[in-house]
Formats: C-alpha cells, sequence, structure tokens
C-alpha cells in the first residue's frame, strides 16, 4: 500500500506539472493583461503536433503520417522540435492578442472571451484538416524506458516535465519581483495608461504576455505528448484543469499557479487510486469550495483600486 501511495504521489506530480505550466500561461496573462486565453488548451495541442510534425520531417517522413515506426530521432532533432513550437506558439499568440484580444479590450463587455475561443476552434479545425483526429505516439527526447526505485516506476519524460516545470516557475517569479519587466508587467495590469505616461511600451509588454504565455501552452503540449500520445483533443482536459489550477492557487501568483497545478495533479493521482470515475467530481469540487472561501486563490492576492 506504501507503494502504491508513493507511485500515485510522484505520477500525480508529474502530470501536476503539466497542469502547472498552463497554468502558468495563464497567469502571464492575466498579470499584464487582466485577460485570459480560452483556446489555451488547442494552443497545448498545437504545440505537440508542430512538435511532431519537425521530427516527422527530420526522419524524411511527410508531416502527416501517424507513425514512427519505432524510428528514434536524434537529440539535435529533438531540440529543433521544441524551438519549433516555441516559436511557432509563441507567433500564434502574438496573432491572437493583434486578432482577438487588442480589438475588444478597451471596449465594454467581454468580447475578448468569445474571440479567444472562436480562435482556438479556428485552430483545432485547420489541425484536423492538416493532421486528422487520430492520435500519434511520440518518441520521448530522454527516452521511454522506465526507471524502477524501491518499486516506483517513473518514465524520464516524467521527471524532465517536473524539473522543467519548476525552473520556469523559479525564473518567472524572479522575472516578476525582481527584474523591470516584471515591474513593468505589473504597472501594465495595474493602470496602462499611467503606465504609458511614465514611459512603459504597454502594446510591448501586451504582446508579450501573448507570445510568452502561448508558448508556454507549446512547451507543455510537447513534453505531453510522448506520455499522453499527441492528439488534437489532447488540449481540452488539460487546458480546463491548469485554468482550475490557476484558480485554486491564485491567477495573479506564479508560485501558487504552479503549487496550484501540482495539488491538482497529485489528487487526481490519489482519487484514482480509490475509485477513478471520482476523480472529476473531487477535482471540480475542490476548485468551487476554494473560490467559495477563498475567490482570489489559496495565494492570490486581493487586487484594491483606489477611486
Amino acid at each position: 500500500m506504501e507503494i502504491a501511495l508513493l507511485q500515485a504521489l510522484l505520477s500525480g506530480a508529474a502530470v501536476g506539472s503539466t497542469y502547472a505550466l498552463v497554468a502558468l500561461g495563464f497567469s502571464v496573462t492575466f498579470t499584464t493583461t487582466k485577460t485570459l486565453n480560452f483556446s489555451h488548451g488547442e494552443f497545448v495541442s498545437a504545440g505537440a503536433f508542430i512538435g511532431m510534425s519537425v521530427l516527422f520531417l527530420a526522419l524524411g517522413k511527410p508531416i502527416t503520417s501517424t507513425s514512427f515506426g519505432g524510428e528514434i530521432t536524434g537529440n539535435g532533432a529533438q531540440l529543433l522540435a521544441l524551438l519549433a513550437a516555441l516559436g511557432v506558439m509563441g507567433l500564434l499568440g502574438w496573432l491572437l492578442y493583434l486578432l482577438g484580444v487588442r480589438p475588444f479590450s478597451r471596449k465594454p463587455g467581454m468580447s475578448w472571451v468569445m474571440s479567444t475561443l472562436g480562435f482556438g476552434v479556428i485552430l483545432q479545425s485547420i489541425g484536423l484538416a492538416i493532421w486528422g483526429a487520430k492520435p500519434v505516439v511520440v518518441p520521448g527526447p530522454v527516452g521511454d524506458e522506465v526507471i524502477r526505485l524501491w518499486g516506483i516506476g517513473i518514465r524520464p519524460q516524467e521527471i524532465l516535465m517536473l524539473v522543467v516545470s519548476v525552473s520556469i516557475m523559479v525564473l518567472f517569479d524572479h522575472v516578476m519581483r525582481k527584474t523591470m519587466v516584471g515591474k513593468a508587467m505589473r504597472a501594465v495590469a495595474h493602470n496602462p495608461n499611467v503606465a504609458s505616461l511614465m514611459g512603459i511600451n504597454v502594446n510591448a509588454m501586451m504582446i508579450g504576455a501573448f507570445v510568452v504565455s502561448s508558448a508556454l501552452a507549446g512547451l507543455s503540449g510537447f513534453m505531453l505528448a510522448p506520455i499522453a500520445q499527441a492528439s488534437l483533443f489532447m488540449g481540452l482536459a488539460v487546458g480546463l484543469k491548469g485554468f482550475s489550477a490557476a484558480m485554486v492557487g491564485g491567477l495573479n501568483n506564479a508560485r501558487g499557479c504552479v503549487l496550484g497545478g501540482f495539488l491538482l495533479g497529485v489528487l487526481e493521482s490519489m482519487v484514482n487510486l480509490w475509485s477513478a470515475q471520482w476523480r472529476e467530481v473531487t477535482i471540480f469540487a475542490l476548485v468551487i469550495v476554494v473560490l467559495a472561501v477563498r475567490p482570489t486563490g489559496l495565494f492570490g492576492t486581493k487586487m484594491v483600486e483606489k477611486v
């Protein structure tokens, strides 16, 4: 029983690291622009397929292939695929802001919610037209052999996801708290007009937030694909749970978002030991309870507006 609990804890932390990266992506845009990308899940799926397509090209196969056929890609190809996923998704984030957020950001109402949702539907439809709906097993950059420690099994890809998630959290937290860029982002979020008067390029900050957020989504998809298979529908659940993790941890707190992701991942894995059908019920019940008690999340801070 102890081994099963430790296995669930480790596996949950690995899954939670994916939720943490997605939650951090939500935090980046909210912290800077007070808006969210509700097509973030589709961006996760797109990142997985962009990286997969580059790997197919490296093997001399068409991007519409449905299997790697056991062929192994080199580290150079994996690095190129990662850079392509980050770059393309960052570019899509820039387009999303220009076409789907900026035209509505200073108008009454929440038109940007529908525009970001619509952007995700368009993105998924284009993906289905190119790659189809069939999931693809993607080789991991660090191998797929399970590592056994004291009876507990973990894949190298899961270890990599844990390390990357924590590293990015630490880096982003440092940027937000200790650098001029972080201070400028917080100033833009608080009052864009005053920030502009202080010499801050508000438009560049907002574009940068969406580029970074979308690149994080691409990174999430690229790292998740070797574990969960690349599918154009994989991002829906990941995006929803990543958003839930951000709400539980606190949208305006990078540390809280990441911790919220790990919390949901571990909880999901633990409940799965008991009864899999209660997994989703438990997670979203927790989200509702936390928001009822602390609307800003466990680690979020209340935004006070002076009038």
